[in-house]
Order: C-alpha cells, then structure tokens, then sequence
C-alpha cells in the first residue's frame, strides 16, 4: 500500500512481522527475554515471506527489529536493505519462566484476557507494561520522516499486545486472528493512531 493524502492526514503503512520458527517454538518452550536459533523450516519461512513481498511489488523505505537474534535473522532472509534494532519491540519478558515448558504459562486472566500481572512477581513483565513499550515504539518509529512504508519484525506476545490496542480483544476472536510464525500484520497509521488493515499467515501469500 502506498501512503497517501487524505486532506492534511498522511497515512502510512506499518507490516509488523513475526520472526520465523525457533528451536523453543518447535520444544513448546517458554521464550521471552532469551532467545534460540531459528529452525530450517524457520529459514525456509523467511524467505518464503521475502519471496512473496518481492512478489507482490513490496518496497519498504525502511526496515526495524528487535534485539533478539531471532528477530534480526529473521528479518536478514526477508530483505538485504539495511535496517535498524530496537529494544522497544522485543518479546514480552516472562522472568524466571524463561526456557520453561509452555504447560506452565498461566491461565488467561478472565477480566484482561491475558497473562496479566503473573509475570511480574516472578521478575518478568505485565501485559499493559509490554503493550506501552511496544506502542510507544512503533507510533516513534512511524512518526519519523520518510517513513510511509516500515517493515517490522517482532515477536507474537508483543504483536499480539499491540494489536489488542487497536483491535479490541473480541474482535479478534471473532476474526479467528492467529500469530503464526511469520505472520504479518498490516497497520494503517496517521496522527497518531494505528488501524488494523488485515493480517497474512504462510498460507495466505500467493
């Protein structure tokens, strides 16, 4: 999509990606703040993404990460342009829970429909601490001039946060919005504010 002019608002487009499969995304570990390499089929995601970008006419006029490998290797398959890394967009911090079996994520709590406060006591973060930073990040990001079209490789717990800041939690729900590995979510942006366009899985891309 390229940005244009409706009345004095500039409208720009945000692709916020998920870095490929991991060696704890294939273990079903728990993986925040620590990281593990990208798996062949995570390599092989990639550039079937890249490939499909360059498929579709896709030009970004710049390109960010976070400052887990995982993100940046990601996003070193999908395109050669240089790019920049940021902390703001790295993975929701789950504490001494890091590296441990996914069995032991808490249930979702009922009012926030999330992990809420339960990280927190066991050094990690909250669900609104993760969404304020990551926000706070891309709306700096997007503010910046020349920036229509910015790529972005993230993670699904920081993603999925951003999200739910401008799409409310059942919306998403009834959409069947799923974070696969390598999903990428296209946003809408001017003054301020992010609208979700549409998301694409592996699946999606032709």
């Amino acid at each position: 999509m390229i940005s244009r002019k409706v009345g004095i608002v500039l409208t720009k487009t945000l692709y916020l990606m998920r870095h490929g499969q991991t060696l704890f995304n294939k273990l079903h570990r728990i993986q925040g703040s620590c990281d593990s390499p990208l798996t062949e089929r995570g390599i092989a995601d990639a550039r079937r993404v890249g490939a499909a970008f360059r498929k579709n006419g896709l030009v970004f006029d710049h390109a960010y990460c976070s400052t887990q490998e995982r993100a940046s290797d990601t996003l070193e398959l999908v395109t050669d342009q240089p790019y920049e890394r940021v902390k703001g967009i790295k993975e929701w911090g789950f504490g001494v829970f890091e590296g441990e079996s996914e069995v032991l994520n808490p249930q979702p709590d009922p009012v926030r429909k999330s992990h809420g406060d339960f990280f927190l006591q066991y050094g990690g973060e909250n669900d609104i601490q993760v969404q304020e930073r990551v926000v706070a990040t891309l709306t700096a990001i997007m503010d910046k001039p020349d920036h229509e079209q910015v790529l972005a490789v993230s993670h699904a717990g920081a993603s999925f946060m951003f999200l739910r800041r401008w799409l409310p939690i059942d919306e998403i729900e009834r959409r069947g919005i799923r974070l696969e590995n390598c999903a990428v979510l296209r946003f809408s942006y001017g003054n301020g504010v992010f609208t979700f366009e549409d998301i694409h899985n592996l699946e999606d891309w032709n």
